[in-house]
């Protein structure tokens, strides 16, 4: 799931995805200094699977996020 728009130029410091294990919706922070494509392993909270999250973040600030089984 993408991340909810900039609101009045405040930057959104987290995002969205939806674990491809459980189906759960899992909330990141977002690390603006790591740079604008990012990728990473976390285990779901839910059910522990394995996730690569991935990150893309737009000129504008926007986030887009997606996770795929590690």
């Amino acid at each position: 799931m993408d991340a909810a728009p900039e609101q009045e130029g405040v930057m959104q410091d987290d995002a969205s995805y939806i674990c491809d294990s459980c189906g759960e919706e899992i909330v990141v922070p977002i690390d603006l200094s790591v740079g604008a494509v990012q990728e990473y392993v976390e285990d779901c909270p839910v059910c522990c699977h394995a996730n690569v999250i991935h990150v893309e973040i737009d000129e504008d600030g926007s986030a887009r996020v997606w996770a795929a089984s590690e």
